[in-house]
């Protein structure tokens, strides 16, 4: 399992110990929700239009850009950071942030709609259910244990130049895929 930007915000969210259940739930039930559209054929028809991957590709570069710049700008900050320093003003906006993390991100779509969708169109429906209930329960059991996990590193994270390095290392993978993804569009121009 890779750790890409919707996990690293989970890791991140469980380390400070904000609104990291809800979180973790919302991931996991986005996942359910897209696993579900995948198996039932709409990853198929993405994989196969030559509109919506390219256009789903570019939307979440330019998500990606963006983010990775959030995170440079804390990773250079001289300020230092606490684990119980609130970065959402509430729940509802940590819940915002973790909607376009998770639906502006192709990978979401990639991995569970297109991948999961693929593979699980390939059995009969009734064990395609069994299938994409598996993946689901997957889902729920990787981001709860990811937020669980973070807890352990909680200590790690009470020094500023931990937070510095984690959002400079955030602030490299989202430009990283941001470019992957976008010098996969324009290659396939």
């Amino acid at each position: 399992m890779a750790i890409g930007a919707q996990n690293a915000f989970v890791l991140s969210q469980g380390v400070r110990r904000e609104y990291h259940w809800p979180i973790a739930g919302l991931c996991s039930l986005i996942d359910t929700v897209l696993i579900a559209a995948g198996i039932s054929g709409m990853g198929v028809l993405i994989s196969q239009s030559t509109l919506m991957l390219p256009l789903i590709n570019w939307a979440g570069g330019a998500f990606l850009l963006w983010y990775g710049a959030l995170a440079l700008r804390s990773a250079l900050r001289s300020e230092t950071l606490k684990v119980s320093t609130r970065q959402f003003s509430s729940l509802g906006a940590a819940l915002l942030t973790t909607l376009a993390l998770s639906l502006l991100n192709p990978h979401v779509y990639l991995d569970t709609v297109v991948l999961l969708g693929s593979i699980g169109g390939r059995y009969a429906e009734q064990d395609r259910v069994w299938f994409g209930a598996g993946a689901a329960l997957f889902s729920f059991i990787w981001f709860f244990s990811l937020s669980l996990g973070a807890r352990w590193l909680a200590p790690l994270f009470r020094r500023p130049i931990s937070w510095r390095i984690l959002d400079g290392l955030v602030c490299i993978m989202m430009w990283t895929l941001a470019a992957l993804l976008l010098s996969g569009n324009l290659s396939a121009q």
